[in-house]
């Protein structure tokens, strides 16, 4: 766990544990290389712009990247980039910031991720189009959701509309086109990424509940685990993993060329 380059002490931890204000992002290194790493720097740039009124060095981040990465360069790791200023305190934290970079990591899970189960939950993230660190609805709500036998949560917003997963995009598959919900969320890497290679067969629209009958497949995707199948949500069903797009959209994320960190 390095801040800076330099390993972190918990002195420069407490803010982040006891304010929790900042912002990270979190991508799957893979030798060294991450598909859509230029999108993960941006990401970083534009919401501290946002939450800072800072500039971000995307090209020092990166260099703190493959410093914290050491041994594992040659591996496959889940890196995560937190930005934060130590500084700001619940009293404080109208100051101007000095952001500061912590890297973390953590192995990458291998094979096929398993199909998820979701359930409906009425929410809204602050700020969703922020990838920020204040994830306590989220998790609240995962928590409930995973308390109640299914894997994770599917927001709704207030008119029934969906949004997105607790940390996951969702898309639909109908009559061989992706469908992507339209609503304000968190566009991730992952679903940018699909998005630009398939612009043609990709239509938005507001979903809410009673449309989903309607779908012939439900997938999720994030920068951990790629696309992963989703077999239901509440109720509604679908054999997603045995779908032929689904496949397709793997093999073409697959062969998405990355970028060396």
């Amino acid at each position: 766990m390095d801040l800076n380059g330099t390993p972190a002490t918990l002195d420069q931890m407490k803010a982040l544990a006891l304010t929790n204000y900042g912002h990270f992002t979190s991508m799957l290194v893979e030798n060294g290389e991450v598909r859509g790493l230029s999108l993960h720097m941006a990401r970083l740039a534009r919401d501290c712009r946002q939450l800072f009124d800072q500039d971000l060095d995307t090209g020092r981040v990166r260099g703190y990247v493959r410093k914290a990465l050491g041994e594992h360069a040659g591996g496959r790791v889940v890196v995560r980039v937190s930005v934060f200023d130590p500084a700001l305190d619940l009293g404080t934290i109208g100051r101007d910031a000095q952001p500061h970079v912590l890297v973390t990591h953590r192995r990458a899970a291998g094979g096929l991720p398993a199909p998820w189960r979701l359930q409906a939950a009425a929410y809204v993230r602050d700020m969703p189009s922020v990838k920020h660190v204040g994830l306590f609805g989220s998790m609240q709500r995962r928590r409930a959701a995973q308390k109640d036998g299914y894997d994770d949560v599917l927001f709704l917003n207030p008119d029934g509309t969906i949004s997105e997963v607790a940390t996951s995009n969702i898309g639909f598959v109908r009559e061989g086109r992706i469908i992507w919900p339209r609503s304000a969320y968190l566009a991730g890497i992952t679903m940018t990424l699909l998005h630009q290679e398939l612009d043609e067969q990709i239509v938005t629209e507001p979903l809410t509940l009673s449309d989903l009958p309607g779908m012939d497949a439900a997938f999720a995707t994030n920068a951990a685990t790629g696309v992963r199948a989703v077999s239901s949500v509440d109720s509604t069903e679908w054999a997603s993993e045995a779908h032929p797009v689904l496949k397709e959209l793997r093999e073409l994320y697959a062969d998405i060329p990355a970028e060396p960190v």
